[in-house]
């Protein structure tokens, strides 16, 4: 018999990460219904014509597709099949030519595939569900995401985001209180962060003004591996996409800049004096930088980083990051403007706005820092000894109300040996154990034992309620 195992990639959850999920969870939903957010969900398969050429060539590459039911290759005719692994045009490589085919019979094989993204997903529920949403419309989800990419620390193939999005406004005050609810989430788990911020128009208006606003994309997806991969390979890569060296150089100033937000933003709105839309991302920029630092009472850093560039190609303004201080990891959160994805389901013009949470990487980085609170990890509070039925009978009664005022409690299903009901008690971490045997019955209590202390005190059924709810 084989031994069981699961997939690359992903992994299991027992009670005690679970305890732990569950209250990175609870945390931030609380923060988003703060702000008026709601929650909504959408099914994990959506079809390919709804995720195809939403995230890029990379990411259309990282999509798990789901074999259509049934006879699958019926439609399929030998020579398509043979095509795959078959001779290659002298234009292509080998590896072009198998992707280009592949993917054209995976059209064909495949109608859906699994949400690669919790963004995508909700623009086409905003375009379905237009008539019955109150516009601006905030939304958040927290849903499992998946990605075929090669699994590593820190980094998943099925994973969960926690999705906050504003639809149906331009206001940039929508991006304000975004950056307001993921600095009161880190400063809750305890996690410090630096927030990264830049815009989408700045880095187009960069390429404008070096002369290559047709390597806008190229551009973008290169130096947002700068922290990844050096300056020195992101040169290299803007070599391979066709840039001129005088480009490059051109380039070296501005994603080098260093200084105060301030400093860098008067520095790159002198650069970008020519370009319409690069003083746009500027200004925005700058509106957001000054709420921020002005009107709200920000903990964590906001730092502008011209290097930001995210590599979804959705995003037309502002873009956010958000990396842990003391431990290292990737990023945990980000996010950003775009303002016509639901114009690829036939609504054009609505702008929208949003973040995401990187639930399994903030779960890694409180485990590394164990800022868990104690509490968050309990489930019983108290276990009832089990002596036999007569004690039961006795025990029931009290368990309810102890269970009526919001205790979590049980009782041991088995008379089993004390020992063994002890250790349960101790492999579980429930603080309190409760025992009644004559003594207790005959006067009408409870005897309440503190695991942790080893104290024991004799208490009413309403002291019992009164020392837990403590």
């Amino acid at each position: 018999m084989n031994k069981p195992s699961i997939p690359k990639g992903t992994r299991d959850f027992g009670p005690v990460e679970m305890a732990k999920r569950n209250y990175i969870f609870n945390t931030i939903r609380s923060v988003y219904e703060l702000y008026g957010f709601q929650q909504i969900e959408t099914p994990a398969q959506e079809t390919l014509a709804t995720l195809m050429g939403k995230y890029g060539e990379e990411g259309d590459k990282l999509l798990f597709k789901i074999l259509n039911s049934g006879d699958y290759l019926a439609k399929v005719s030998d020579e398509e099949r043979s095509m795959v692994n078959g001779p290659r045009n002298a234009t292509l490589s080998s590896r072009e030519w198998s992707m280009e085919n592949s993917l054209r019979l995976a059209s064909k094989i495949c109608e859906k595939g699994l949400r690669y993204d919790l963004t995508v997903p909700f623009a086409r529920y905003v375009v379905m569900h237009r008539e019955e949403l109150q516009l601006p419309f905030k939304r958040y989800q927290v849903q499992p995401v998946w990605r075929a990419d090669r699994p590593q620390k820190g980094r998943y193939r099925e994973f969960y985001q926690f999705d906050g999005d504003v639809v149906g406004s331009d206001s940039l005050l929508n991006e304000v209180e975004l950056m307001q609810i993921v600095d009161t989430v880190f400063t809750r788990f305890g996690i410090r962060v630096q927030i990264k911020i830049n815009n989408r128009k700045i880095l187009t208006g960069i390429a404008e003004v070096i002369g290559a606003a047709d390597k806008i994309v190229d551009i973008t997806v290169a130096i947002d591996k700068l922290d990844k991969i050096g300056i020195d390979n992101v040169n290299q890569e803007l070599r391979e996409d066709g840039l001129s060296e005088e480009q490059i150089q051109k380039l070296q100033p501005i994603i080098m800049l260093e200084g105060t937000n301030e400093e860098k933003l008067n520095t790159i709105a002198e650069v970008l004096k020519d370009s319409e839309i690069g003083l746009k991302g500027v200004e925005e920029t700058r509106y957001i930088l000054s709420m921020l630092n002005g009107q709200c009472s920000m903990v964590n850093e906001i730092q502008l980083d011209l290097t930001l560039a995210r590599g979804l190609s959705y995003y037309t303004g502002a873009i956010f990051e958000v990396k842990a201080l003391d431990t290292p990891m990737g990023s945990i959160s980000g996010g950003g403007r775009y303002d016509n994805l639901t114009g690829i389901f036939g609504m054009p013009g609505l702008s929208g706005v949003g973040i995401s949470f990187g639930v399994d990487r903030i779960y890694d980085v409180l485990n590394a820092l164990d800022l868990y609170p104690k509490d968050s990890l309990q489930t019983t509070q108290v276990l009832f000894i089990n002596f036999g039925e007569k004690e039961t009978a006795y025990c029931l009664p009290i368990i309810n109300k102890v269970r009526a005022r919001g205790i979590r409690a049980e009782i041991y299903p088995d008379s089993a040996k004390m020992k063994k009901q002890m250790s349960y008690a101790n492999a579980k971490q429930i603080p309190f154990v409760a025992l009644a045997g004559e003594n207790e019955m005959q006067a009408g209590q409870i005897t309440l034992k503190n695991m942790e202390t080893g104290e024991q005190q004799m208490l009413s059924p309403e002291d019992l309620i009164a020392k837990l709810s403590l």
